[in-house]
């Protein structure tokens, strides 16, 4: 239906509409508060009831901050109910509060609407503001329209339609745990919803690692984005050919100083809809360059290569740690230079034990350390001291000597803080883009920890910055070397020749 409906008085008039559409039900509510209709409202509603009819059970709704989507979805939970009363509606948000507001404000629009007064209810005690019931034919247990948090227990709940709105928030996606906890609490919806049931989200990414990101993350274990299939509208402020998606209320003027004031990261978040952090990063990951080539050892040359790069020097820093997943790491970072000066991040190595080995963890890491050497032709290993690294330089030359590993291990005490050995070892080489990562390094969580790393201290890990940190900024090993005879030779390319300078002129 596409006429418009325009009552002069839509609160003292009664309407004879059984089957108003959503466009017209919108127009209704929008008249009645005073209110004019913006094309982007339009868009929205349109989508939303098109999707709603043609049967799409996934959707995601995404659009820029104070766009009034909140405001549309709730018209439309209304509309749901003014069209079929026996409906069930979840609303799960960040909290519990955030929750109740959108189902208030559909309480309200019920209240209010000349199309929905045959929907309140004769008794009180079903019309609170994080829940309420309106007359309906089916007697079911669960109201028509509940409010929760999305870490609130939502066990023995049934709904028709779970709408999650704002459930992305920086208190629920800040840290790697956070996220990977709202995707545990988000996947409960499966248990919730009935057959054929609908799942509606809506909001805006707050993270690289947004649950909206439309590619998939595969450094921290995605094989599929987390809304895989589901059927998108993506509203920012600002399309393609720089206009405005609500001129009456943001200007191109607005906008280039909304962007100057907020910052290009909150900007490209809230009002592009762009997966990026909201908080400033001193790291870049876009700075870092991505190679995909294997070393190659040339025994006859002593040389090692990588590609057709014949590499120089290598760096190797193992930051070691005992302890629980969301404690600290045990990293070893595997660093390559050429005679340019260029850096590559060829190796890291989140390290693992089996705990149903009965070797014990030491040595189980020294392990794996000492193969990963083997594996990389690695002059020498430096081994932070600090902590539990004390005791495990011993352990770990025992290792290489049983496995025949010619690989020194050297050992450093740190006495400057992490942040400060970060910050020197990376700024200047990103701003330069002199450092290349490997591919499968951004298959680890260091691009991750890049993201969310802040000088003044966070949150999430940052174990993997150190380790690499440590590694670039340690003095590259030149240390002779003769591959074969318990020592590598491929660095030994600096040999002294002594010359006979007693000549008669």
């Amino acid at each position: 239906m596409t006429d418009i409906y325009e009552p002069s008085n839509p609160y003292s008039t009664k309407f004879d509409i059984t089957e108003a559409d959503f466009k017209l039900f919108t127009i209704i509510w929008f008249q009645g508060q005073g209110m004019g209709m913006p094309d982007h409202h339009a868009w929205m509603a349109q989508w939303l009831e098109t999707s709603w009819k043609k049967g799409d059970l996934n959707l995601l709704l995404m659009a820029f901050r104070s766009a009034g989507k909140s405001t549309i979805v709730g018209l439309f939970a209304a509309w749901l109910l003014y069209r079929q009363a026996d409906l069930r509606i979840l609303v799960l948000a960040a909290d519990h509060a955030l929750a109740k507001k959108m189902v208030r404000n559909v309480k309200r629009i019920l209240e209010k609407h000349p199309l929905t007064e045959h929907l309140l209810p004769e008794n009180p005690d079903q019309w609170a503001s994080d829940r309420f019931t309106v007359k309906r034919m089916m007697e079911l247990r669960d109201p028509s329209m509940l409010a929760k948090g999305v870490t609130s227990n939502i066990t023995g709940t049934r709904a028709d339609i779970v709408i999650c709105d704002d459930v992305e928030v920086p208190n629920t996606c800040d840290t790697a745990e956070k996220r990977e906890e709202l995707r545990a609490r988000l996947g409960e919806i499966n248990y919730v919803l009935v057959p054929g049931g609908t799942q509606l989200y809506v909001g805006t990414p707050h993270t690289y690692y947004s649950i909206y990101a439309e590619d998939v993350r595969s450094e921290i274990g995605e094989e599929q984005v987390f809304l895989d299939g589901f059927k998108r509208l993506k509203l920012p402020v600002m399309g393609e050919a720089g206009q405005s998606a609500w001129i009456e209320k943001y200007s191109p003027q607005m906008i280039a100083q909304m962007k100057r004031a907020a910052g290009p990261n909150t900007f490209a978040s809230q009002m592009m809809l762009e997966p990026v952090n909201i908080a400033q990063g001193r790291l870049n990951p876009q700075l870092l360059q991505h190679y995909d080539l294997e070393l190659e050892y040339q025994k006859e040359l002593q040389t090692l290569f990588l590609g057709q790069t014949k590499l120089v020097s290598a760096s190797a820093f193992w930051d070691p740690a005992f302890g629980s997943a969301t404690g600290d790491r045990s990293v070893l970072a595997i660093i390559y230079t050429d005679a340019d000066g260029r850096f590559y991040l060829h190796h890291m190595e989140y390290i693992r034990v089996d705990a149903r080995n009965e070797q014990d963890e030491a040595t189980q890491q020294c392990r794996i350390v000492a193969q990963i050497a083997k594996a990389h032709y690695l002059p020498s290993i430096t081994v932070e001291t600090n902590g539990i690294g004390k005791f495990l330089p011993k352990i770990l030359r025992n290792e290489m000597a049983k496995a025949h590993v010619p690989c020194s291990v050297l050992e450093m005490n740190q006495t400057r803080s992490k942040s400060e050995r970060i910050l020197e070892a990376f700024d200047a080489i990103l701003a330069a883009q002199r450092l290349s990562v490997h591919t499968n390094v951004f298959k680890t969580p260091f691009r991750t920890e890049m993201q969310e790393w802040r000088p003044s201290g966070g949150k999430g890990h940052d174990d993997g910055l150190d380790a690499v940190a440590s590694a670039l900024l340690q003095s590259p090993d030149r240390l002779p070397r003769i591959f074969g005879k318990g020592h590598h030779g491929w660095m030994n390319n600096n040999k002294t020749i002594r010359a006979d300078t007693n000549f008669r002129v």
